[in-house]
């Protein structure tokens, strides 16, 4: 019952991540005495069109589905209280949030073939 192969294979080699092979007690040289060059973060998650189309349009009709739910009640003739205002805003944050996915301001999203 379980597995159905009955050998192991050898187990993957692990490299030790950098920072347990450094010797922290030893002083830095003098080529290595200036600050490290650090190029911009890297992106949490990679961004592929079709992934940015999907959030992005999403968001917008999140966005549109919370403003328009907030809106509701103003069609029926009631007055607008706090909560419905702070329901449109979110509502617009949302979608506006989706906007930005879409358009990519920065071009730090790339298509992926």
């Amino acid at each position: 019952m379980g597995s159905s192969s009955s050998s192991l294979g050898p187990p993957d080699p692990v490299a030790p991540p950098p920072e347990a092979t450094a010797d922290p007690a030893s002083p830095l040289s003098a080529d290595t005495a200036e600050a490290p060059t650090s190029s911009a973060p890297a992106p949490l998650f990679k961004n592929c069109w079709s992934c940015r189309i999907v959030s992005g349009s999403g968001l917008i009709a999140a966005g549109s589905y919370v403003y328009l739910m907030a809106r509701r009640p103003m069609k029926l003739g009631l007055a607008p209280g706090p909560g419905p205002i702070a329901q449109m805003t979110i509502g617009i944050s949302i979608a506006c949030w989706g906007v930005v996915i879409l358009i990519d301001p920065k071009g730090k999203a790339y298509r992926v073939a």
